[in-house]
């Protein structure tokens, strides 16, 4: 049975966070399932969030709202295990839209990456909404 795997004991990093100003738009609104907060990236050419389990974990589905004109055209996921270093996993090519979009995968790591590249934004903003990481604690 799949269920969220993200958890309090879960370590998240974002690569930025509009203005610094991480009470109105840090990382811990990409899982606190509320409509109204959000991850707002600040400018650059790509975004990430890197999430370390506290255990190993097998990733079934990514879901990820975004606001649209605020998305990705392009990104890719990595992962390890134990003191690996990340290796590629797969790419994906979300919808600029503000739908919840899925990607199904297979992969069992300790740590996940989530890159985002060529924002729609012009400035490289990304803002999401939720971000989700579904599976089974391997």
């Amino acid at each position: 049975m799949t269920h969220s795997l993200v958890c309090p004991e879960t370590v998240s990093r974002v690569s930025s966070v509009l203005n610094r100003n991480t009470r109105q738009f840090g990382k811990k609104h990409l899982f606190d399932q509320d409509e109204e907060t959000c991850w707002n990236s600040d400018q650059g050419p790509s975004q990430w969030v890197i999430l370390e389990f506290p255990q190993r974990i097998r990733v079934s589905q990514l879901q990820i709202q975004f606001q649209g004109g605020f998305s990705s055209r392009r990104g890719h996921l990595e992962g390890s295990q134990g003191s690996e270093a990340l290796s590629k996993i797969v790419d994906f090519y979300p919808e600029d839209s503000n739908s919840l979009q899925i990607s199904f995968l297979v992969a069992e790591v300790d740590q996940l990456k989530v890159t985002f590249e060529d924002a729609t934004d012009f400035f490289g903003r990304v803002v999401i909404y939720h971000l989700r990481v579904l599976g089974e604690r391997a």
